[in-house]
């Protein structure tokens, strides 16, 4: 199976419920991974930014990933284990692949922001060790470094970098990694959820998506009739999205979209510090979209 084939289609960006205590909620991680697959998602993505790794020890992320590994049969799973250390990204990408991760999504070095050379080497050394199918990230917001487009497209030449999660925001850049691996077996992913139908648009093989924790049909459902080329579709329900893909934005990721979770009941909306709760206005705001989602059916476009 090409890196194509797997790395196609809707891979939430899972959180990580905690109890009031800050301990984590194993019985509630695992209940959401299985109602995710149960859902029709191609693949889960615990421990990235959205699962406030950042606050999570090493044995806390090992033990996610074991968790979520054991409760799904049929999606793989791709863990979160990059770091600004090439050290300690390689030990969390060994442990990860030990505790049943299928793949690892690896951020760029973040704080200390390598040259693109010093780029290439950090993802090489990780892709030369760990014997599985690796993502790397480029999310700037986060890590003040851009993965310059030569860099990601001199690294899918490497047989365990399979893809390229793209969350830059810039268009033209996307545009042109997805024209210059074309080639390649190498996916590109959207990492933002309101750029995933344009992505899509240009050759983008799928999303890693935060609103798929919430609406995961309606996502499964945008992104499924984009790449069988029914944009109409893809359109509409990109555009009923919207409001929710917009609300869980307004607050630092994963504010809002553990709120909307609580809201529907699927976790405790407990944050570690840093992270504090959503604001009274962010929860009005999402139990009125959610209502309304809630109240309309999935939108049906004529043939």
């Amino acid at each position: 199976m090409t890196a194509h084939d797997t790395f196609s289609g809707v891979f939430p960006a899972m959180v990580t419920p905690f109890h009031d205590d800050d301990s984590i909620d194993f019985d509630s991680l695992a209940a959401d991974a299985q109602r995710l697959e149960r859902a029709g998602v191609d693949g889960l993505v615990p421990v990235g930014s959205t699962g406030e790794s950042a606050t999570l020890t090493h044995d806390e992320h090992v033990n996610v990933v074991e968790t979520v590994s054991g409760a799904v049969e049929h999606v793989p799973v791709i863990a979160g284990s990059g770091s600004n250390s090439t050290r300690e990204a390689l030990e969390l990408s060994r442990r990860s692949a030990e505790a049943g991760a299928d793949g690892l999504l690896l951020i760029s070095p973040y704080y200390n922001r390598p040259e693109p050379e010093g780029m290439k080497t950090h993802y090489r050394e990780i892709a030369d060790a760990v014997d599985i199918p690796q993502i790397i990230y480029n999310v700037p917001g986060r890590t003040g470094r851009n993965i310059a487009a030569e860099t990601a497209v001199s690294l899918a030449d490497h047989e365990n970098i399979v893809g390229y999660k793209a969350a830059s925001g810039d268009l033209g850049r996307i545009s042109e990694v997805i024209e210059r691996t074309r080639e390649a077996d190498f996916s590109v992913l959207s990492g933002d959820d309101a750029m995933t139908l344009p992505v899509l648009s240009v050759g983008g093989t799928g999303t890693i998506s935060v609103v798929a924790n919430v609406e995961p049909e309606r996502t499964c459902a945008m992104v499924g009739a984009a790449l069988s080329g029914d944009y109409e579709r893809a359109r509409a329900l990109h555009h009923e999205l919207g409001p929710l893909m917009r609300a869980l934005f307004t607050q630092s990721n994963p504010i809002p979209v553990k709120e909307a979770m609580a809201i529907r009941g699927h976790c405790n909306a407990h944050l570690r510090s840093p992270l504090s709760r959503a604001s009274e206005g962010v929860r009005e705001e999402l139990e009125t979209i959610l209502s309304d989602l809630e109240s309309s059916p999935e939108i049906e476009v004529d043939a």
